[in-house]
């Protein structure tokens, strides 16, 4: 048996949902703010990595 590795997802904004994306298999929703030192967040749930892109990021402060 393989475990595949956490999902990486680049995102443009700072606030960002995760809800496992597996439908019924998935987990509750979360919302996640990625903090501008490190630029990445991961999910508590799922282990979903959210890095933001800079260049093209919203700026939401």
């Amino acid at each position: 048996m393989t475990i595949d590795a956490p999902e990486t997802q680049i995102v443009t904004t700072w606030k960002v949902a995760c809800d496992g994306g597996e439908g019924a298999l998935g987990h509750p929703r979360v919302w996640l703010t990625i903090p501008h030192d490190t630029g990445y967040v991961e999910c508590g749930y799922c282990d979903k990595k959210f890095v933001i892109d800079r260049e093209h990021a919203h700026d939401d402060h």
